[in-house]
């Protein structure tokens, strides 16, 4: 009898060792000290914002951010990201593309004839700091199908600094002025980077500037339409000149020139911006589309100084 009860004791006490160990290796696994959230939680939970951005805080816009950045920080930061990729000047590709000067380069092009996935190929336009700033906050949601396997910086300071760290390695094209606080958004509303803060592509806007083409043409000595001529439009008097076109009282009150950030605030919502207007689109929700587009209208015999990726006046043909 009293071997029958040693024995049962005896895998019993086995049996809690075995269950004590095997709880201690999986919370080291489940609990292990990770740098990154997995690019897709197993389980949301109500309230908490996830990394694509929710309505429970507004991110500052990126040329808020930048102005306060390291780029030692970032380069700290960016020592994870050097499994993948080098960043100094003429050095080769790895399992991702060498980074030496990639802001303000084209997306998804060049980079030493590195295989990009047709997903990153198809976005067109240019890593510039807000693209780039998407881009860290989760690289999948970009660009589904991409072969970035890094989930993403969910910190909006940490990829402010890690941009930073990037322009000086090549680029060090100029910063975007702060939005001032009146034009930030709310809080809980969605943070908006504002055009002017953009490098614009000339290339795309003009792709995109073919839906308003049913009322404008763009041509020197081209006729107005139901919209005016917008040749050399960029840099000229607000709803003054254009062969005689009859604006808007709304529009007339503006005054001023159309600069960068006019044009800007135009395009995000003609309606808004002068009451009254006849202009019947509702306007650009995405900046960067407003940024090309004012690239463009810009090459077409404007007057403005944009930002080193636009393109210059008469390139778009």
């Amino acid at each position: 009898m009293d071997d029958r009860f040693n024995t049962i004791a005896g895998w019993t006490l086995f049996g809690g060792i075995v269950a004590l160990g095997l709880g201690s290796l999986s919370s080291h696994y489940f609990m292990a000290d990770k740098p990154e959230r997995p690019a897709t939680m197993g389980y949301a939970i109500a309230g908490v914002e996830d990394a694509a951005g929710g309505a429970a805080t507004a991110v500052e816009p990126i040329a808020n951010r930048l102005a306060k950045a390291d780029a030692a920080k970032g380069e700290a930061i960016f020592a994870k990201c050097k499994a993948c990729h080098t960043i100094d000047q003429g050095a080769a590709n790895g399992i991702g593309p060498n980074l030496w000067a990639v802001i303000g380069d084209a997306v998804g092009v060049g980079r030493g004839g590195f295989a990009f996935s047709d997903s990153l190929k198809g976005k067109g336009g240019k890593w510039d700091f807000a693209t780039l700033d998407t881009w860290l906050t989760n690289p999948k949601a970009y660009a589904d199908g991409t072969k970035m396997s890094f989930a993403g910086l969910t910190s909006p300071e940490d990829r402010a600094n890690v941009i930073l760290y990037l322009n000086s390695k090549g680029s060090n094209l100029p910063l975007p002025a702060p939005v001032a606080a009146s034009a930030a958004p709310a809080a809980g509303a969605a943070a908006a980077t504002p055009a002017v803060a953009m490098v614009g592509d000339a290339g795309a806007g003009e792709k995109v500037f073919a839906k308003c083409k049913a009322c404008h043409t763009i041509d020197q000595g081209g006729a107005n339409g139901i919209g005016p001529n917008l040749y050399a439009i960029a840099g000229d008097a607000i709803a003054e000149g254009r062969g005689g076109f009859a604006f808007s009282d709304g529009l007339k009150a503006h005054k001023g020139n159309w600069d960068a950030a006019t044009l800007d605030q135009w395009l995000a919502g003609p309606a808004k911006f002068a009451t009254g207007t006849k202009m019947t689109f509702a306007g650009l929700d995405d900046a960067k589309q407003r940024a090309d587009v004012i690239a463009y209208l810009n090459s077409k015999g404007g007057k403005l100084t944009l930002g080193a990726g636009a393109a210059p006046a008469g390139a778009a043909k």
